[in-house]
């Protein structure tokens, strides 16, 4: 059965600099600094989190890290995993975005009240994790699911269901894997359910994937 470990968030007070899954504050680097730029303007793109690939979940692969980032809204296309408007970089690895030698940039953040409640200025939010391994049901394609029952179906969508590392994927508008495969599920994030606000569409859910030799990442998301 395909291991996971599910994700659960504890906001810190203090920047994390090891090189373990996190999310929000800004990216510890591997090797150096690749922050994406969005194919409409340019900009760099908001820094979601990044991952630790572990062994035991993705076996002996050419990848270490892997780094989320998403364009920020009016801009489209953030959904689609070759739209050039998110990013997963994986290093070492090979990339094939633009990219800048950037160490800081867009992140997680709130609004808060300074001096007296006379000035509100942005504060960068980052996250730790706790994870706890478990195992997913092997993967069934969209055909293989239709022949099974109503209470199946909803016993499978709520096994596959939540924030995790590894596993198999819980598409919530049907089997979506990028182009190229075959890939592995590094990242299943739901927007509904994380302790900061990243724009999935309607409660929608992001999947991040990489490639079989572990050198090459995609990100995509699908909504209700």
């Amino acid at each position: 059965m395909p291991k996971k470990k599910s994700i659960e968030f504890f906001e810190v007070k203090h920047p994390i600099t090891e090189m373990v899954t996190k999310f929000g504050g800004q990216p510890v680097w591997l090797e150096k600094p690749e922050w994406p730029l969005s194919r409409a303007n340019s900009e760099p793109m908001r820094f979601i989190g990044q991952i630790a690939l572990e062994p035991e979940i993705f076996g002996n692969i050419a990848g270490r890290m892997a780094y989320l980032f998403m364009t920020d809204p009016p801009v489209n296309e953030t959904w689609s995993a070759e739209g050039g408007e998110n990013a997963l970089i994986v290093q070492p690895g090979i990339t094939e975005i633009k990219t800048e030698p950037l160490s800081k940039r867009p992140t997680f953040y709130r609004m808060v009240k300074k001096f007296f409640g006379a000035v509100t200025v942005p504060e960068t939010l980052e996250f730790s994790v706790h994870l706890a391994p478990g195992d997913d049901p092997a993967w069934m394609d969209e055909a293989s699911r239709c022949k099974l029952s109503d209470q199946q179906i909803d016993a499978l969508t709520t096994s596959l269901s939540g924030n995790k590392i590894g596993g198999v994927p819980g598409f919530l508008q049907g089997d979506e894997f990028p182009k190229d495969g075959p890939w592995q599920l590094v990242l299943q994030l739901d927007s509904a359910n994380v302790p900061f606000h990243v724009n999935f569409g309607d409660a929608g859910i992001g999947y991040a994937f990489i490639s079989a030799d572990g050198k090459r990442g995609r990100f995509l998301w699908q909504c209700c």
